[in-house]
C-alpha cells in the first residue's frame, strides 16, 4: 500500500537547511494498522503531510497503491488525496450549521456521483461509525466523540486507500478517545481498512499492531506491537 525509500525533507531557513526527514525508508501493507510517533521536532508532522500527499519529499521515492508521488503536480497530488486517503485530525473540521448527513456528502461533491448514490455511500458510512441514528443532527447537538465519528465517516466515504488519522483523541476526555480508538481498532478487523495514526502518545500508539518510531528526522525503531491492547484499557498511572 505504502513504499517509503530513502526520503529526504530539507527546509531552507535564511542560509541554514533543516532536514525534517533524512533517509527515511519504510513500507506498509494493505489492512495494516500502524502508529507513527515520536515527540515535537521529530518529523511526524512532516512524513505525515508527505504520506498524506499535502507535500512532496526534497529526495527520495514514495509510492501509493502502486502510484509514484514524489514528482506529481499539486494538481495530481489533490486529485490522489481525494481518491485515496481519508484525513482524521484532532479538530473535528465539520460544517456547523449543517447536519452530520451533509457533512458526510460534501467530500462526493467532488466526484460528480448522482445525489441518491451519495446519500446511501454517505449513511453507509455513519453507520459504520454507529451514527445511523443521528443524521440528521447538527454539531452542536452531537458530543465531541460524536463529532470525531462524524469526522471519520466523513473520511471513509470515498473508501480511502488509507485512513491517516492526525491526534484523533487529542481534543477528547479519556473516556471518549478510548471509544474513538476502539473504532479505528473495529475498522482496521471488521472492515480491512488500513489505519495509520500519528501521535506522540505511547499509550495511544499500543493500541495498533506496529509501532514506528521517529527522532530527529530519522526512524529509530520500527517493529510489531506484541500485545496490541484494547480500547478502554485504563492508562497506566502516572503516564500522561
Amino acid at each position: 500500500m505504502i513504499q517509503i525509500d530513502q526520503l529526504t525533507k530539507v527546509f531552507t531557513m535564511g542560509e541554514n537547511e533543516i532536514h525534517a526527514l533524512d533517509n527515511v525508508s519504510f513500507s506498509i501493507d494493505k489492512g495494516e494498522m500502524v502508529a507513527i510517533m515520536g515527540p515535537s521536532g521529530s518529523g511526524k508532522s512532516t512524513l505525515m503531510s508527505i504520506v498524506g500527499c499535502l507535500d512532496v519529499p526534497t529526495s527520495g521515492s514514495y509510492a501509493l497503491d502502486g502510484s509514484p508521488v514524489e514528482h506529481m503536480t499539486d494538481t495530481q497530488l489533490a486529485d490522489v488525496r481525494g481518491r485515496k486517503i481519508g484525513f482524521v485530525f484532532q479538530q473535528f473540521n465539520l460544517l456547523s450549521r449543517t447536519s452530520a448527513l451533509d457533512n458526510v456528502l460534501l467530500p462526493l461533491s467532488y466526484t460528480g456521483m448522482g445525489g441518491k448514490a451519495s446519500r446511501e455511500k454517505a449513511l453507509k458510512s455513519l453507520e459504520m461509525v454507529g451514527l445511523g441514528d443521528r443524521v440528521k443532527h447538527h454539531p452542536s447537538e452531537l458530543s465531541g466523540g460524536q463529532q470525531q465519528r462524524v469526522a471519520i465517516a466523513r473520511a471513509l466515504v470515498n473508501d480511502p486507500a488509507i485512513l491517516l488519522a492526525d491526534e484523533p483523541t487529542g481534543a477528547l476526555d479519556s473516556h471518549t478517545g478510548a471509544e474513538i480508538i476502539g473504532l479505528f481498532q473495529s475498522l482496521h478487523k471488521d472492515y480491512g481498512q488500513t489505519v495509520i495514526l500519528v501521535t506522540h502518545d505511547p499509550f495511544i500508539a499500543r493500541h495498533t499492531d506496529r509501532i514506528i518510531r521517529l527522532a530527529d528526522g530519522q526512524i529509530i525503531s520500527d517493529a510489531p506491537n506484541p500485545a496490541p491492547i484494547k480500547a478502554g484499557t485504563p492508562r497506566p498511572e502516572g503516564e500522561d
